[in-house]
C-alpha cells in the first residue's frame, strides 16, 4: 500500500518559498535572514551579511560567502578583497555605491571555506528573491562557487570568464573573485588581473548600450 511522503511535493514546497519571498519587500527578507538557523552556519556567525546597495541597481555582484572582516562588520566584501573589488570598479569608472553587492550563503563558512552544498541550498532562496526584486541589467558572479550556483552549464571559471551570458532573460558574466587576484598580483597581458581588467570593462560598455 502507497503511503504518501513528507518529500513527494518537495519540489513544490521550495518552489512555492521562493514564490512567498519573492513577493516580500528586501528589507522584512533581511529580518527573516537576522534570524534564520537553516544550516549549521548560524551556529557560528557574528553576523548575518545579507548584501547592500540600491533598490534599482544596473549591476548586481554575487561572491561565495563572507570573509572574516564581513562577519565582524556585517557589510559584503569589506576587507581585502573588498578594497580590491572597489579598485576594481573605479577603474573603469564605476561608481561601488550604484552596485548592489552579496554572497551565495549570508554567513560566514568557517575558517573561509567554501560553502557545503547543503548550505547553498538553504541559503538560495533568500539570493533567488534578491535577484528577482532587484532585477537587475546584469550579475557579475565572483568566482567558481557563484558561478556553479547560478550558471546551469558551468565548467570552470578559466574558461567562461567574461563571457556575458543570457539564462533565463537574464544576463550574468563571470569574473575572477578578488581573492584569487590578491594571490595572483601580476599586471601583465594575459594575467588574471589584465583579464579581469577587460572583463569589467565589458560590464561597463553592456551597461552604456543598453541604457534605458
Amino acid at each position: 500500500m502507497y503511503i504518501p511522503s513528507l518529500f513527494d511535493n518537495l519540489e513544490e514546497q521550495e518552489n512555492n518559498q521562493k514564490e512567498n519571498l519573492s513577493k516580500l519587500e528586501l528589507s522584512d527578507i533581511l529580518i527573516e535572514t537576522k534570524t534564520c538557523k537553516r544550516c549549521k552556519l548560524s551556529e557560528t556567525r557574528k553576523n548575518v551579511v545579507f548584501g547592500e546597495g540600491p533598490m534599482n541597481p544596473e549591476i548586481m555582484v554575487i561572491g561565495e560567502g563572507p570573509g572574516e572582516t564581513e562577519d565582524i562588520q556585517g557589510r559584503p566584501f569589506v576587507g581585502k578583497a573588498g578594497q580590491l573589488l572597489t579598485k576594481i570598479f573605479e577603474s573603469v569608472g564605476l561608481n561601488r555605491d550604484e552596485i548592489y553587492i552579496t554572497n551565495v550563503v549570508k554567513c560566514r563558512p568557517p575558517g573561509n571555506r567554501n560553502p557545503f552544498p547543503e548550505e547553498i541550498e538553504q541559503c538560495r532562496p533568500f539570493l533567488d528573491a534578491q535577484i528577482k526584486i532587484l532585477d537587475p541589467k546584469i550579475i557579475i558572479l565572483l568566482g567558481a562557487v557563484a558561478c556553479k550556483t547560478i550558471l546551469k552549464n558551468f565548467s570552470s571559471i578559466t574558461k567562461i570568464r567574461g563571457e556575458i551570458i543570457l539564462q533565463d532573460n537574464r544576463y550574468y558574466i563571470p569574473m575572477f573573485h578578488p581573492s584569487y587576484l590578491l594571490r595572483n598580483a601580476s599586471r601583465s597581458v594575459g594575467s588574471p588581473r589584465w583579464l579581469t581588467w577587460k572583463d569589467i570593462q565589458k560590464v561597463k560598455h553592456f551597461i552604456e548600450e543598453n541604457k534605458s
